[in-house]
């Protein structure tokens, strides 16, 4: 694709990463066939080419308005485009370029600046989700149906006595997930402890950073995104054999550390180095002696591998493969490459697109009767459940109560 960025814009990192992008990008279309929205509206501005070039128009200095502010907002970031690509195009971090541009130069309305400031200022902070969720528990009956989707009851304690321990992890909390689901992180704790491993978690962690990066908060995130460099980098020193994420939404955004902070001096390399050693439960267990658990499930259960574990991570196989190995029968999905319309925050910002494809996902997924729905994202797990009446958990925490019911009763 031929660009004419002005000078200046190309002298910055951005620019130079803009413009090689852009370049890579040949027109093919072949991305549109893996859109989500692409899939639903089958209008061009809705799908990756068609942002492409309303990015590059604005990019190059071209009028912009509400209308490509919408079609932007629109994409859920899901990367299956970038999955599909044949020319490598780095779509998702044009989209970043993007909408850093477009946030200058089309102030949002007042409504839409407070709910975003109220996402970030609240949802990426353990303090204020915590209590928050506890009491919006005890008014869910009065919540409308649209909020109450977002309040998940809360299930049953994992009770898996800790083994011996001769190695030792972080397991990376995250802001949201311990306050909707607080048994999904005592699950991989379970499980790590029943293989020998310390899962140690730290207090001083905040936020991964990508609830703000995502709703026009790029300084906060980089900000974050610091803060946990800093708390995680004294056990990083120490020699800690690994960082560990159940959430593919946080783990998928401090992959992107690097990217976000290149061009800090004092972050740079550190970045690179926390990149290095994080990983996904799935892909540290894929890896672990996992017959030594003796779980020997037998259940059909129907596999819903998020796209920031999919696309962004590559995730599919490993946990396919943990869960082969332990017992549980995963049929084939229809489209399994297509978004459930959670995306974060997007389920909040964009309800129609996102009740339209998870009613899709939600056929697709329940087509083969299942006992249960497993998926690797809080925000997966949250925006399915509200939908089906099947239980939606996350995979590990499936593991764990199977393990549970493995062990003598006490």
């Amino acid at each position: 694709m031929q660009t004419f960025l002005p000078a200046d814009f190309i002298a910055t990192s951005a620019g130079k990463q803009a413009d090689a992008i852009l370049r890579d990008c040949v027109h093919c279309g072949l991305c549109n066939a893996t859109c989500p929205t692409y899939q639903v509206e089958r209008n061009e501005l809705d799908g990756p080419r068609g942002r492409i070039y309303l990015i590059k128009q604005m990019l190059e200095g071209e009028a912009v308005s509400e209308l490509t502010q919408h079609h932007l907002d629109r994409c859920l970031v899901c990367q299956a485009c970038e999955t599909t690509c044949p020319s490598g195009v780095d779509y998702h971090r044009l989209l970043d370029i993007g909408r850093d541009t477009l946030e200058q130069r089309v102030p949002r309305p007042a409504l839409q600046r407070w709910q975003r400031a109220l996402l970030r200022g609240v949802m990426s902070r353990r303090q204020f989700t915590q209590p928050l969720f506890a009491v919006a528990r005890r008014l869910r009956p009065l919540l409308p149906s649209r909020l109450r989707g977002h309040v998940p009851l809360l299930r049953t304690s994992i009770e898996v006595p800790p083994g011996v321990h001769s190695r030792q992890v972080i397991l990376v909390q995250g802001c949201v997930q311990p306050a909707m689901s607080p048994t999904t992180n005592q699950a991989a704790g379970a499980v790590l402890g029943a293989l020998g491993i310390e899962a140690v978690s730290l207090r001083a962690e905040t936020c991964c950073g990508a609830l703000s990066a995502h709703s026009g908060g790029k300084a906060r995130a980089v900000a974050q995104a610091r803060r946990n460099i800093d708390t995680w980098w004294p056990a990083i020193e120490a020699g800690v054999e690994a960082l560990l994420m159940t959430a593919s939404g946080c783990s998928n955004f401090v992959q992107d550390y690097p990217q976000l902070l290149a061009d800090d001096p004092g972050y740079a390399e550190r970045a690179k180095r926390v990149a290095g050693l994080l990983k996904d439960i799935s892909e540290f267990l894929d890896a672990e002696p996992l017959e030594q658990l003796a779980v020997s499930a037998n259940m059909q259960i129907a596999w819903h591998c998020p796209c920031t574990a999919q696309h962004g991570q590559a995730l599919d196989a490993p946990t396919r493969r943990v869960l082969t190995r332990l017992g549980f029968k995963l049929p084939p999905v229809r489209d399994s490459h297509l978004c459930c319309g959670s995306a974060g925050s997007y389920s909040l910002f964009q309800p129609e697109m996102a009740r339209t494809l998870r009613s899709r996902k939600l056929e697709a997924l329940e087509a083969s009767d299942p006992a249960q729905i497993v998926t690797a994202n809080i925000g997966c797990q949250v925006h399915l459940a509200a939908g089906t009446e099947i239980p939606v958990v996350h995979w590990i925490e499936l593991v764990a109560r199977s393990l549970e019911a493995t062990l003598p009763e006490r």
